[in-house]
């Protein structure tokens, strides 16, 4: 997988901070302080490159860090700026792993009854649960 780092914008709101990404149209993120924003953000940033990929759609090219304003966010409270890092999918590759027959067929179950293919209900699985070990590390 390669990494690109993306120009994130991160403002100051009513109710804590938001971030915005000028190249990545209508991705957003937001907490309460500067901080949890922007670890919101990387979370953010990587489920909307998922689900462009997902959809077959390109992914944008970030811009230079240091760009002047878009006209959309000339009169926001910029508080600072930020690169963030995402790891962009790459191919897919084959796996040999060993499972449980009857796991197996829970998952063949559960995939067919959501109109996937086993590899794409164990890839889901594992993103689930890299996304929910990635918050709990944030906050210990």
């Amino acid at each position: 997988m390669s990494v690109r780092w993306y120009p994130a914008l991160v403002e100051r709101g009513t109710d804590g901070y938001g971030v915005v990404f000028p190249d990545v149209p209508g991705c957003t993120s937001a907490g309460d302080t500067v901080e949890e924003a922007l670890r919101n953000a990387a979370e953010a940033l990587e489920g909307h490159i998922e689900l462009l990929v997902e959809h077959g759609e390109s992914v944008p090219e970030p811009g230079v860090p240091d760009a002047p304003l878009p006209d959309w966010l000339e009169e926001e409270d910029i508080v600072a700026r930020a690169l963030v890092p995402v790891e962009l999918p790459g191919r897919a590759m084959r796996l040999n792993i060993t499972l449980d027959e009857g796991l197996v067929r829970r998952i063949d179950r559960a995939a067919r009854s959501l109109g996937m293919s086993r590899s794409g209900f164990l890839a889901e699985a594992a993103r689930r649960l890299l996304r929910e070990l990635g918050k709990g590390r944030d906050a210990a």
